[in-house]
């Protein structure tokens, strides 16, 4: 489990349009947020980045850059792209496995053939742009996610009050 104020590693992952994104190499005035989803089988997933999508420009309004990555294939994950309403969300694909358990995500084994072997389950991570951990949200089923205007009103909250990392104990 990475703790609050603690550096989190690395990730590179390829985007569905052809680019790589890297961590390290974000720019952010106030967070990075990644969101860690389940991938192209999940509706809940679905519904969730679609809403997130209607959200761009409020996150970029407040210094925020973000991705949304799966373990998906990249066949998969483009077919997402294109079937999902998320047509400026940054998706990237092949998260491995073991940098999903380095995160602390949860990881879940198939149960049906719309599936993946393996895949992670949802997490949302709020990095400072030094490269710490903010916060972290992290589940083990697809419910009960953070919504994004509890998100936009924290991010609100703490760059206006300064108000610290919590929970590194």
């Amino acid at each position: 489990m990475i703790k609050p104020t603690t550096e989190v590693p690395d990730l590179k992952i390829p985007l569905i349009n052809d680019t790589q994104w890297s961590l390290y190499d974000q720019a952010s005035t106030s967070f990075t947020m990644i969101v860690f989803y389940r991938g192209l089988h999940c509706p809940v997933c679905k519904n969730y980045l679609e809403d997130l999508a209607t959200k761009l420009k409020d996150f970029s309004d407040r210094g925020v850059h973000l991705i949304a990555i799966s373990s998906d294939s990249e066949e998969r994950a483009k077919k997402a792209g294109k079937e999902w309403n998320v047509p400026e969300l940054p998706i990237g694909y092949n998260l491995p496995i073991e940098t999903a358990r380095e995160w602390g995500l949860y990881v879940s084994k198939k149960t049906s053939d719309k599936e993946p072997d393996e895949f992670s389950e949802p997490g949302l991570f709020l990095i400072r742009p030094d490269n710490t951990l903010y916060a972290s949200a992290i589940q083990t089923m697809p419910f009960a996610r953070p919504h994004w205007d509890d998100i936009l009103n924290a991010i609100d909250y703490v760059n206006k009050n300064n108000y610290p990392a919590r929970g590194g104990e």
